[in-house]
């Protein structure tokens, strides 16, 4: 309820799997802290902030959590927004507006229910969610998965980083009680996570820069996102971007008038 000021510890069974929230530049410390009060209420822990603009730790953080303490202090804290998404298998990106990037665009329900079918799968999932003025930057967009949308009022979508966080994490709470329970003889597929595909972005723009295909320069950032949309949408499994490797190293070989068993 609103005024209520403790400490709580999330069920362990239900929210085993939580999403892992991202905030990509976060500024005050006081919506940090806004954030994980919104998290722990519905059972999120697992916080990381990706170049946090005053600094990290943050007593101001700490009073605006209103007890959700744990979660400020096992926050985890990134030089980079690339380097905060790594290890996740499934990134969702928030907007509130529109974007032009080929991606699924979900609802907050909807993105919901592929995070517990996802986390079903074995899959680590992360939410990443922009700067309190100028949301998420279309290159950090472009390495999710899918973009989540918030159906606000076009003429008024103001929502802040606490409020739009707490719209997802109800979401996700509300779906995970509708699901059956899994069948634990069911082995999942291993998708590729955010590191092999990050590993396989950085491995294929270096070839191509070698080729002279990202040129002229200028467009180069546009043609670097607009292939990273292409690889993030299809969703591909571990051993696929180990095939995608191999053909561009052996392409890279014959270009160079050598064999890849050479």
């Amino acid at each position: 309820m609103a005024g209520t000021d403790h400490t709580a510890e999330a069920p362990h069974a239900m929210f085993e799997h939580a999403p892992t929230v991202v905030l990509a530049h976060p500024q005050l410390g006081e919506n940090i802290g806004m954030v994980a009060r919104a998290m722990l209420n519905f059972g999120l822990t697992d916080l990381r902030l990706a170049i946090p603009r005053d600094g990290w730790p943050n007593e101001k953080a700490v009073s605006a959590s209103a007890g959700a303490v744990d979660v400020i202090e096992k926050a985890k804290v990134f030089d980079s927004v690339e380097g905060s998404l790594r290890d996740l298998d499934l990134v969702f990106a928030t907007s509130a507006r529109p974007r032009d990037l080929l991606k699924p665009v979900l609802g907050p329900d909807e993105a919901a229910a592929q995070m517990h079918a996802a986390t079903r799968q074995g899959r680590k999932i992360g939410v990443l969610f922009g700067g309190e003025k100028a949301g998420l930057h279309n290159d950090h967009v472009a390495l999710a998965d899918a973009v989540i949308h918030y159906p606000v009022n076009p003429a008024f979508a103001s929502l802040n980083l606490a409020q739009a966080v707490l719209v997802l994490a109800y979401e996700w709470f509300k779906a995970g009680e509708l699901l059956p329970v899994p069948n634990a003889d069911e082995a999942p597929k291993k998708m590729a996570t955010k590191a092999e595909l990050l590993g396989f972005f950085e491995h294929l723009e270096d070839e191509l820069d070698q080729a002279g295909f990202l040129l002229p320069v200028e467009k180069r950032p546009n043609m670097v996102r607009n292939l990273r949309t292409m690889f993030t949408r299809i969703g591909l499994y571990d051993q696929e971007v180990r095939t995608l490797r191999g053909i561009v190293k052996a392409l890279a070989l014959f270009s160079r008038g050598r064999r890849p068993e050479e």
